[in-house]
């Protein structure tokens, strides 16, 4: 197998330091609990912090290292093509908030980072969606038209700083970028104290709600008057966001680049199989990231042909041999378009989530989390209606229909194809595998030094066969898109439960 280039960790991580607040302890009271310390959960604690209401972010892992610290980190009303589909699917009205939403979730951010001198590379630029071939023109022209109707900056280019020639592209004016962790890190040291805490290193395992919500986790039992599960796809199996929802996971490399031959502002092709590019500041030049290669998680074995395909395009494109950073990252994809924000069900008074960003979760996610605190805090907020969680979802819809196909034959299917080998001696090194051994399901990898690592094939969610991912060594759910280290222990939810330890002998 050839590897391509660069370090395997994500740009935003490797350059901010690792954060250390304290596991959680002992019993806790608050007003308000937020599973998960991204960009929803964080906003939404920051909201609530400043409002006077006692807030305890939960982390299974680290602050914004999960799916907010792999983005691409384009804070953008622009997402690739959509609102002259939104017109047409629900409406000038509802699509004009959509945009309202996420236009304000930029000022937003534009607001606190001036505000709190927050030093996280923020800067205005140019959006683009892009056009290569002539065919995808008129789509192009469509959403120009359709985003200036609804009161969007837009505009037509033909020609942009990139270095190949586009056949069109929308433009949308000062959008942002910025470095996501260190904007996430600023928010984060602002919350403990007065009551309030930052909990690392705890996995919650489940919610019970009444008037004051239990929220149980593998060190204790935290107590809350409302609850925020924002952990990218919930992990309470309330509300059915699995099956209104589905895992895309996609892929981003970063390479030093001549900040001479560097283009300008923020783009992303049109169409499928399109490529995400911007650049950031990286020592004294500039980082070049470009995204793309995505595919629903679990569905590609040989991850690592992503990447070498990014490394193709980035050496073709920009005329760079040498990648410096490599990471892959995933969202849940909403078959609406639309996020799913607010009460889990219609019977849930005090637990709230978020999920279904679909790939744009900047500017989805801190409007998520200004949503959310306003719902706690009993305040109107304008696009409450629009992105109800609780909202009838087309099941009729011929993706979401082939989406509930696709689980039901991977549930079913994946219990005969694929688990033939029976035995250990059928797994080279380095190499995953799924085996059959004494009637029980096997995920194996063995390890460059021979070691074999065993575990349960079966997915503790709701019970999928994973399927191995080769570029980082992890067993993914093509399901609902947990995922799993070569050791089984849960990297991704929605599962709160490693893969089963198997002894083979």
């Amino acid at each position: 197998m050839t590897t391509s280039s660069g370090k395997q960790v994500s740009f935003w991580i490797d350059s901010t330091p690792t954060t250390a607040y304290p596991a959680f302890s002992n019993r806790l009271s608050v007003d308000v609990a937020i599973i998960g310390a991204g960009i929803v959960g964080l906003t939404a604690a920051t909201q609530l912090k400043k409002a006077g209401k006692t807030v305890a972010v939960i982390e299974s892992g680290h602050v914004a290292a999960g799916v907010s610290g792999h983005t691409t980190a384009k804070v953008t009303s622009l997402h690739q093509l959509i609102y002259a589909d939104l017109i047409e699917q629900i409406g000038e009205p509802k699509a004009r908030l959509y945009g309202e939403s996420n236009q304000a979730a930029i000022e937003y951010v534009a607001a606190l980072v001036e505000a709190e001198h927050i030093d996280c590379d923020f800067s205005r630029q140019s959006a683009y969606t892009f056009a290569e071939p002539d065919s995808e023109l008129d789509k192009i022209k469509d959403e120009v038209e359709a985003a200036l109707k609804l009161g969007l900056p837009a505009s037509f280019v033909q020609e942009t700083s990139l270095p190949f020639a586009i056949a069109g592209a929308v433009k949308f004016d000062n959008q942002a970028q910025f470095h996501v962790r260190k904007y996430l890190l600023h928010l984060a040291q602002t919350l403990p104290g007065d009551g309030s805490h930052l909990l690392e290193r705890t996995r919650v395992l489940k919610v019970e709600e009444d008037d004051l919500c239990q929220v149980i986790t593998e060190h204790g039992v935290i107590n809350a008057r409302d609850v925020i599960v924002a952990t990218n796809l919930p992990i309470l199996d309330q509300g059915l966001f699995f099956a209104k929802t589905h895992p895309k996971r996609s892929y981003i490399v970063g390479a030093k680049i001549d900040p001479a031959k560097a283009p300008e502002g923020m783009f992303i092709g049109s169409g499928k199989g399109s490529h995400s590019i911007r650049t950031t500041p990286h020592e004294d030049g500039l980082l070049l990231l470009v995204g793309g290669e995505g595919h629903k998680v679990g569905t590609v074995t040989d991850t690592e042909a992503c990447y070498q395909k990014l490394e193709t395009y980035v050496r073709d494109r920009f005329g760079i041999d040498t990648l410096d950073y490599r990471w892959s990252n995933q969202d849940m994809v909403s078959f609406d378009q639309l996020p799913y924000v607010g009460q889990l069900t219609p019977l849930s008074k005090h637990i709230y989530g978020a999920t279904g960003f679909s790939l744009w979760g900047m500017s989805k996610g801190v409007m998520s989390g200004m949503l959310l605190s306003d719902l706690i805090l009993g305040k109107e907020n304008p696009y409450a209606e629009l992105y109800e969680a609780t909202r009838a979802t087309p099941f009729l819809k011929p993706d979401l229909i082939k989406n509930g196909m696709d689980v039901a034959a991977r549930w079913v299917g994946d219990r005969f194809k694929n688990l033939q080998s029976s035995s250990l001696t059928e797994v080279s090194k380095g190499e995953g595998k799924l085996l059959t051994i004494d009637g029980d399901k096997i995920a194996a990898y063995r390890d460059e030094e021979g070691t074999v690592h065993a575990v349960s094939a079966v997915c503790p969610h709701l019970a999928c066969i994973v399927s191995w991912n080769n570029a980082e060594t992890s067993w993914d759910c093509a399901c609902h898109g947990s995922r799993f280290s070569c050791d089984g222990k849960v990297l991704h939810g929605p599962s709160v439960k490693d893969l089963e330890q198997q002894t083979i002998s």
